[in-house]
């Protein structure tokens, strides 16, 4: 709604989708297999654009982003009455499939994946993430103990079980979502905060130098 509290009037385009998707015969089939083809193709994109190409590929993948499509248009269809031309409604119906992706890519992983992934601390693992080079064991080493010591006495104990997952154990962040029942951007700001906070711990006992910031 605009500021006077009227329903705003959709663009041209809008209003077409609107007028094939309400209406009946064979312009409303084009119109749904129009919608669903562009479904698939944000789904796609999105899966792509969050790395799960790294763990989905192939017939998989694009299983996935259909089953995302189909529960997109089908919540679309259900929803079409509150959709108020605030915005243009390929970017209204392309959240409905960015939901879904996230929601089906977090339950696809923990099918793929143990229960104690979320849990397990190999911290050996740690050097890789900090791109330790021949010859930098014995200082890596060091460098690792002291981000173990910052995790576990600076971090709530929330904000250290996202470090672990994330950030050791690289579980993706649509899994955590998934387990968690909470959205990205609340993981985000855990993960962004804990950070901070070993980050803050390593440049107070020497490990890191601080960060200087450029002309103002």
């Amino acid at each position: 709604m605009d500021v006077s509290g009227i329903p705003a009037t959709p663009d041209d385009a809008s209003a077409e989708w609107l007028s094939a998707l309400t209406g009946a015969g064979a312009a409303r089939e084009a119109g749904l297999a129009r919608l669903h083809g562009l479904l698939v193709r944000v789904a796609v994109r999105e899966l792509r654009r969050r790395e799960a190409g790294a763990w989905i590929s192939g017939r998989e993948l694009d299983d996935l982003a259909h089953q995302a499509a189909d529960d997109a248009m089908l919540a679309i269809l259900g929803k079409l009455g509150s959709f108020r031309g605030e915005s243009r409604f390929t970017t209204w119906a392309y959240r409905f499939v960015v939901l879904e992706v996230s929601s089906k890519l977090g339950r696809h992983y923990w099918r793929q994946h143990p229960a104690d992934h979320l849990e397990a601390e190999d911290w050996d693992r740690l050097p890789d993430r900090l791109g330790a080079g021949p010859g930098e064991d014995a200082e890596h080493a060091e460098l690792v103990k002291a981000v173990r010591q910052a995790v576990d006495e600076t971090l709530t104990d929330h904000q250290r079980r996202l470090f672990v997952a994330v950030v050791l154990n690289e579980v993706p962040l649509d899994a955590m979502v998934a387990r968690l029942g909470t959205n990205r951007n609340a993981i985000y700001k855990a993960i962004f905060d804990a950070r901070r906070k070993v980050r803050g711990f390593l440049v107070a006992n020497g490990y890191l130098e601080e960060r200087r910031r450029g002309p103002s």
